[in-house]
């Protein structure tokens, strides 16, 4: 049985970032869950994602190549001539501004940047709000909101690292993974989309319709766990209703503590990252968690999904407001 219990969270205006969220294990001792760097210069270099909101567009864009309907833009590219998680200076390097919030049981913090016309190359001014809150039921909701003046691509997600273990473990390779998805979307060297369809998971290391131990999938012969550096970073495409409200779309789960979180979105999209590159540097004046130290579960729309046609469009046209909306879940089973 799950048992909701009361979570801390911690937010920083570096980034928008969630930088810390203490919830009780199933004795109800408190630990923090979120990997998060012990010196804020680190969240500048080499822990500049840990936490963050990530925009103009999450994820990879191929070539750096933006398609619009007044010819082919050319965005900052950042990662072997991609551009990776909205350029260089995307938003997870911006002081937002902050103000506190409230809405009936639910309290927390609205962050605010705008992004000016041709910022990583990316055109139109887009006002961009971020506002998590918490109840006393154990859950922590991000609303994003968005807006822009000329037709641009917008992908917001949250760049949390997750170790339930709350410090106990150094991996989360003893944690269970649940994911709401049948197929998922394989890729090439550079971890961009392949052409073609989604892919069944049915019968791979991506089968996640059933909870499946990280250990035991991260390390497997898979080509597409090879290519990702021993481990998932992929999309999953989420079972969706329709619905505009949150729908389930992983559970991730800790049995040594009794930890569990549910994830819920808005979006159709799930990227999961299990830390493969992270070093475990011994180097003190370095931020390097040990590999597989946390895992993120970002949700967001798919990779490089405005040079392709044939998945969930992501663009925002001026005059339309950018809503989603991701909500995490926290309990213990006993």
């Amino acid at each position: 049985m799950a048992v909701p219990g009361r979570i801390i969270a911690d937010t920083l205006t570096l980034g928008a970032s969630l930088h810390s969220v203490r919830c009780p294990d199933a004795e109800g001792h408190f630990a923090d869950v979120v990997l998060s760097p012990p010196q804020l210069a680190d969240k500048l270099g080499s822990a500049r994602y840990f936490g963050a909101t990530i925009g103009r567009y999450a994820n990879r864009i191929a070539r750096g190549r933006l398609p619009t309907e007044h010819g082919t833009v050319h965005l900052t590219a950042n990662e072997r001539g991609n551009t990776l998680h909205g350029g260089p200076e995307g938003f997870d390097a911006r002081l937002w501004s902050a103000r506190p919030t409230r809405a009936g049981h639910r309290a927390g913090v609205e962050f605010e940047l705008i992004s000016p016309d041709g910022d990583q190359g990316f055109p139109g001014t887009l006002r961009t709000t971020v506002t998590y809150t918490v109840d006393d039921a154990g859950e922590l909701r991000i609303d994003y909101a968005a807006t822009c003046d000329r037709l641009t691509a917008v992908n917001l997600t949250n760049h949390t690292y997750w170790n339930l273990a709350g410090g106990a473990d150094d991996t989360v390779l003893d944690h269970d993974l649940r994911v709401a998805a049948d197929h998922y979307t394989p890729v090439d060297a550079e971890l961009i989309p392949l052409p073609g369809p989604p892919r069944p998971v049915r019968g791979t290391a991506f089968d996640l319709t059933e909870p499946r131990r990280l250990r035991d999938v991260v390390d497997t012969a898979d080509e597409q766990i090879r290519l990702a550096g021993g481990g998932y970073d992929h999309n999953w495409v989420l079972r969706r209703s329709g619905h505009d409200a949150p729908e389930l779309a992983a559970v991730l789960r800790h049995s040594g503590s009794g930890r569990r979180l549910e994830c819920l979105t808005t979006e159709p999209g799930l990227q999961i990252y299990t830390g493969n590159l992270f070093s475990g540097d011994s180097d003190p004046s370095v931020f390097s968690p040990v590999r597989h130290g946390g895992v993120a579960i970002e949700t967001q729309h798919f990779p490089d999904s405005p040079r392709r046609s044939d998945y969930p469009a992501t663009w925002l046209p001026p005059g339309v407001g950018y809503r989603s909306t991701t909500v995490f879940r926290f309990s213990t089973e006993t």
